[in-house]
């Protein structure tokens, strides 16, 4: 790999990294929700009632209780994992047509 390649790399990196850790520490003592809490509370503006969900959890019912943070981060990660894999899995098969249709032709 050349030099300006590294450091076109190097570069963007440290790009990746300051929007990452930035926010963070632009405003003090701000709190991160997710979009469920925000959609929740914009129903309840919007109604003026309080916003009461259709129906519970499936894993919730069948613990009897609220999943913890770090079970809830597993399953989202692997959910994650499985599309990306089967985004990638497509993705190589439509390569590998196109190479082996131009070898063909």
């Amino acid at each position: 790999m050349s030099r300006s390649k590294k450091q076109t790399i190097a570069v963007l990196l440290v790009f990746v990294v300051l929007i990452a850790v930035i926010p963070l520490f632009a405003v003090k003592g701000a709190e991160f929700g997710g979009s469920d809490d925000a959609g929740s509370q914009m129903i309840t503006e919007i109604r003026g009632t309080e916003y009461e969900p259709w129906f519970t959890p499936v894993m919730e019912t069948a613990i009897g209780g609220e999943i913890p943070g770090e079970i809830e981060s597993l399953l989202f990660c692997l959910q994650t994992g499985i599309g990306v894999g089967v985004i990638a899995f497509f993705m190589g098969r439509l390569v590998e047509r196109k190479k082996w249709q131009d070898k063909q032709s």
